[in-house]
């Protein structure tokens, strides 16, 4: 059954019923203001994680670290903040947690005092047998000070008796399994590498003689750094003040780069791949225009914001106005009023707003990038009915999510996913609207620039449409306790 709690603030939030990306990660090498830079492209990765953040520095010998629970702005806009992070080298992290209440140990980098000297990690991912390798390092007398899956590694590297941080953080990385962006930095050097798979971006680029590596392009945009390349699957990249030396050591692997990237997750400004993001919802929403047309629509109205560049391209290819149907309120944030009873049931609409003038009397198409639960989708269908529309119909730029992602995003179990146990019909039904269709998974990978998804070797990690996990699952196999392994979820970000 949906939600049918009347409309309240916190609850009508479209963003609260959305996949949420885990982590972004950052680093500068070899200039004067690394740490300003790093918060500057923490900043603009915000859209990756609000829960907490943290910049660790070093000056060649000295690590200065500041981490916190909030916003990039409210951790770093001070000078004396930035001030106490010196040195040339810096990695950033921003940090989306999945469940249960943020805590200041989990707030990443991690930082540890090995035998060689100084180690800060950041990862964007997750570890698919983080709680199995835990559980063996506590049993070899190993002391976690955190519950992330993150630190498993720092502890892999300072069990390893290789002679140098790239044999160590290789022979680590060997044991894991699961999906990791990672920025490694020491006292001379930083160290970026992708999972064999690629699930999670990582890009290079260039800034006056300083090297960035960054989850995203936009991130080197705010810095007006030049985007040099993407860093590939399965490569490690070792930057120092000679250069940069690139090495592929842990066997060639099909790419399966996380197609809700280009759904979702990314900013529209984003190249990925060397793809832009922008582009890619455009051509998402041109398919799904082509393959679920509506006849006597009307105009088509995004879901803000994830849903407007799907819906500029939906209306682009079906000919109909593009309108913004719905207004979102940019500067509210938690209600500022106690939730009493009387409050409730007045069905305050903070956040978000009907177009009333546009909608009413109108066969309306809603364009949105995906649904979870169904409870956000029933709410803008009534908002938008109660305006006047004479028709709802519901389009969806992604395929039905089915299945929970364990590679560094936070979804629901699949159980509790409406499309894993409705069919199409029923969802239609469920939230009250005239008509709804999904784009097909060979649409969505037209889209994204493939011909079409090939079964037997998929161009991308499309698991929570699929339930083709390309990388083992061993902790959600192997029967542990289950509170256990979400634990290790949960604070892996």
């Amino acid at each position: 059954m949906l939600d049918n709690t009347p409309i309240f603030p916190d609850v009508f939030d479209f963003q609260s019923d959305k996949f949420k990306e885990e982590c972004g990660v950052y680093a500068v090498f070899g200039h004067e203001d690394a740490s300003a830079m790093t918060a500057l492209g923490l900043h603009a990765l915000q859209h990756r994680g609000q829960e907490a953040c943290g910049i660790a520095a070093c000056d060649g010998k000295t690590f200065n670290v500041k981490r916190a629970l909030g916003l990039v702005d409210q951790t770093f806009s001070q000078a004396s903040v930035i001030d106490g992070l010196k040195g040339n080298l810096a990695i950033g992290h921003n940090r989306y947690s999945t469940s249960g209440t943020p805590v200041i140990r989990n707030v990443q980098p991690l930082f540890a005092d090995l035998d060689f000297g100084g180690l800060a990690l950041a990862h964007n991912g997750n570890l698919t047998n983080a709680y199995s390798l835990r559980n063996e390092l506590v049993k070899n007398g190993a002391l976690f000070q955190s519950t992330s899956d993150t630190e498993v590694i720092i502890h892999l590297i300072a069990r390893s008796k290789q002679n140098n941080l790239e044999a160590r953080l290789i022979e680590a990385l060997k044991k894991v399994e699961g999906a990791y962006s990672l920025v490694v930095m020491a006292e001379d050097k930083i160290i970026g590498v992708r999972d064999p798979y690629g699930v999670r971006p990582l890009v290079l680029g260039k800034y006056k003689g300083a090297y960035i590596l960054a989850s995203e392009t936009c991130a080197l945009d705010i810095v007006s750094a030049e985007y040099v390349r993407d860093i590939l699957p399965g490569e490690m990249v070792s930057i120092t003040d000679k250069g940069i030396v690139s090495q592929f050591p842990f066997g060639k692997q099909a790419e399966r780069f996380c197609i809700f990237e280009y759904i979702y997750f990314a900013r529209p400004d984003s190249h990925l791949n060397q793809k832009s993001v922008y582009e890619m919802r455009k051509n998402i929403g041109k398919e799904l225009a082509t393959e679920s047309p509506v006849e006597g629509a009307d105009i088509v109205v995004p879901v803000p914001d994830s849903g407007v560049p799907s819906a500029i391209g939906y209306a682009q290819a079906s000919g109909l106005p593009f309108e913004l149907g719905i207004i979102r309120n940019h500067y509210v944030g938690r209600t500022f009023i106690e939730p009493t009873d009387q409050i409730r049931h007045l069905g305050v609409k903070l956040k978000h707003n009907s177009n009333r003038k546009l909608i009413e009397g109108k066969s309306v198409i809603l364009v949105d990038d995906s649904i979870v639960r169904g409870t956000t989708s029933k709410k803008i269908v009534e908002m938008v009915r109660a305006a006047g529309a004479r028709e709802v119909h519901m389009r969806i730029s992604s395929p039905p999510s089915k299945h929970s992602c364990f590679y560094g995003i936070d979804t629901p179990e699949s159980k509790d996913l409406l499309a894993h146990s409705n069919s199409v019909e029923a969802i239609k039904e469920m939230i009250n609207v005239d008509s709804i269709a999904y784009i097909s998974m060979d649409g969505l990978y037209r889209a994204v620039g493939e011909t079409k998804r090939h079964n037997a070797a998929p161009q991308f990690c499309d698991a929570c449409f699929s339930g083709d996990y390309p990388i083992s699952l061993t902790d959600r196999e192997g029967n542990h306790d289950s509170m256990k392994v979400s634990s290790m979820k949960e604070a892996s970000k």
